[in-house]
């Protein structure tokens, strides 16, 4: 009997929160989206740098 009391309160505590949560995952995914695609750039200026400094390398060490 207690746990079926301890489950209702639980049912009647967590409901709104996961009502919540689908309601504002959009919301927050569309708020991190420009963080992602700074990520995105961030990391490809870094590949670009990666690749203009290793380039003497792979030109100079010649067949592979």
């Amino acid at each position: 009997m207690s746990r079926l009391l301890l489950w209702l309160i639980l049912f009647v505590l967590c409901w709104p929160l996961a009502l919540a949560a689908l309601l504002f995952y959009p919301l927050i995914w569309l708020v991190l989206l420009p963080l992602r695609l700074f990520g995105v750039v961030v990391d490809g200026v870094f590949e670009l740098l990666r690749a203009v400094i290793m380039l003497p390398a792979r030109l100079l060490s010649g067949k592979r």
